[in-house]
């Protein structure tokens, strides 16, 4: 015959088997209830190849392409579009001359260091765009720090410096290294005009 004590533990242990079974049954109804989300179309940091692109007219003189749908900041000498870690940035600025790759080196590198984002330059060049003359920039940093993982990523740029009659207006794409958004930039910076 079970002591009392027997019977106390037996009774807690049968209490509690019925406890774990009520919530595992919760907890299968609860997940019969959810459905899987669809799998992520582009990788991170891909702008999807369907994208709507629309005119942002800028007050400072110049119309560019944007994403539709990204987050817009005016800055005090400029506009940037961004989702998540693609960016796009555009300043504007005054200069004597259309900006030479020996005259922009130095000020570009000096510019890159002062970031203080493990900034590394790759390439300039003069390249042509739609709207005339401009110097290309190639360069990788790291992002800002993510919020809630404290942890940065490592960005690609494409910066195009552009010049007319004084003004100066310096495009900066950005996307985590490894994106493919050489067709959208290459869209969106073809698509630049002045006013």
């Amino acid at each position: 015959m079970p002591t009392s004590f027997g019977r106390t533990v037996a009774t807690t242990v049968q209490a509690l088997s019925i406890a774990f079974l009520m919530t595992a049954a919760t907890v299968s109804a609860v997940q019969a209830q959810q459905t899987l989300v669809a799998p992520e179309k582009n990788p991170p940091g891909d702008i999807p190849d369907d994208q709507v692109f629309i005119d942002y007219k800028a007050p400072e003189g110049f119309i560019l392409k944007v994403p539709e749908g990204w987050a817009r900041a005016t800055l005090p000498n400029g506009i940037k579009f961004a989702d998540k870690y693609d960016i796009v940035l555009a300043t504007v600025g005054h200069a004597d001359a259309a900006p030479t790759v020996a005259a922009a080196k130095p000020e570009i590198a000096a510019d890159l260091a002062a970031q203080g984002h493990a900034a590394r330059l790759d390439k300039l060049e003069e390249v042509r765009l739609k709207s005339g003359p401009a110097l290309r920039v190639t360069y990788v940093s790291n992002s800002d720090p993510n919020p809630v993982t404290g942890k940065p990523i490592r960005l690609e740029h494409e910066r195009f410096l552009l010049f007319k009659d004084g003004r100066t207006v310096t495009l900066d794409f950005a996307a985590p290294a490894g994106a493919d958004n050489v067709d959208q930039w290459k869209l969106m910076s073809n698509a630049f005009r002045w006013n």
